[in-house]
């Protein structure tokens, strides 16, 4: 096996580059996940006071959400909005979430993922220097913003692992 970093046919050879870490990360989220239980992905750590895969899972694919609807420049249509969001709860944390099965999480992440594959075959190696907003009034190009989908995809990835390594530890 090969490993390497390239982007589809048909897209701008940096913009697929790019494109390819977020493809990889996906891939290996998926990899990691493989035959969890439903207690598992609904289990917060030894105390119970981490966040559970199941709401790791909805948090990235509502995060990488709110960057393609950045990319595109247009507002996050309510409808995702309610089925993904939002991105915390009233004590400001991530929204719980418990008994929903893992096959339904990445089902609705891979969905999210389509949406930003396509979003991709539209951007040109020039739209990766455009700057969308980001935060409170700063900014971050479109660039960074698709490096940023696969670094926080890969970040939570170490919090997925830390779950399953303690789970398998209390069993």
């Amino acid at each position: 096996m090969v490993f390497d970093l390239k982007g589809e046919s048909n897209m701008a050879p940096i913009v697929g580059l790019l494109y390819s870490t977020v493809k990889e990360n996906f891939q290996r989220l998926k990899s990691i996940t493989e035959g969890m239980s439903q207690e598992e992905i609904d289990y917060h750590g030894p105390n119970g006071e981490f966040n559970s895969t199941g709401q790791l899972i909805r948090h990235l694919a509502y995060v990488d959400l709110n960057w393609i609807y950045r990319i595109k420049g247009e507002p996050l249509p309510y409808s995702l909005e309610e089925k993904y969001g939002p991105i915390s709860d009233e004590n400001n944390r991530l929204p719980r979430v418990k008994g929903v099965p893992l096959g339904n999480l990445l089902s609705e992440y891979e969905e999210v993922y389509d949406l930003f594959r396509s979003q991709c075959f539209e951007l040109t190696d020039t739209d990766l220097d455009r700057i969308v907003a980001y935060e409170k009034g700063k900014g971050a190009t479109v660039r960074w913003g698709i490096w940023h989908i696969a670094d926080h995809n890969r970040y939570h990835q170490a919090h997925i692992n830390q779950l399953r390594k303690w789970f398998k530890e209390k069993n």
